[in-house]
């Protein structure tokens, strides 16, 4: 007896199986609905989404956002705030250097207040340009780089910081300009990684 329950199961399993096959399964029911030829496609307005709603924006603040992408306006902010930054650093050094103002001709006489603050005044100038000139190298060739790959990671600037050190270092010769590369690659790439 127990033989032929056994073949009886399996047919009845077979059959199941069978008629299975011939109906559809709910859950592919659904999933063609869903991503079917009978899905809607909704707006995905930010008001519908929970968020406040941001107008349209106009062409001319599609241009001025363009521009301030744009390399040459980063270049620009970065010379002007390397200018900025170098000048007070180039006073602030100036005013705990205790030789500003003196004479090597006569090192005895006691500076005057005028010339000490001519001596700060050039060396602040002096900061400022090269901090300057660093700082408009330095954002130009990241934005041009990062433009060229159309990716935005820690390696625009390693590569910017490269070329960079390497035209300022290559002034006085190719063993400066290999250290220089070398150099602000290293200090770029360390920026980088403590920021990010």
């Amino acid at each position: 007896m127990a033989a032929p329950a056994k073949s009886t199961d399996a047919s009845i399993t077979v059959t199941t199986v069978s008629t299975a096959e011939n109906v559809p399964l709910q859950y592919s029911l659904i999933l063609d609905h869903l991503i079917g030829g009978k899905r809607q496609i909704k707006d995905l307005n930010p008001t519908v989404m929970g968020a406040l709603p941001s107008p349209q924006k106009t062409e001319e603040q599609k241009m001025i956002e363009r521009g301030m992408e744009s390399c040459a306006f980063k270049s620009l902010i970065a010379c002007v705030g390397g200018f900025v930054l170098g000048g007070a650093f180039g006073v602030f050094t100036a005013g705990i250097d205790s030789n500003v103002g003196f004479d090597p001709k006569d090192p005895l006489r006691t500076p005057t207040a005028r010339e000490v603050l001519r001596d700060m005044g050039q060396r602040g100038m002096s900061y400022a340009k090269n901090f300057a000139i660093v700082g408009a190298m330095f954002s130009c060739t990241e934005c041009l780089i990062e433009s060229h790959r159309g990716k935005s990671d820690w390696k625009n600037a390693v590569y910017s910081g490269c070329i960079t050190g390497g035209a300022i270092g290559f002034r006085a010769g190719l063993k400066a300009g290999v250290l220089g590369c070398g150099g602000f690659a290293a200090f770029s790439a360390a920026i980088e990684y403590y920021l990010r």
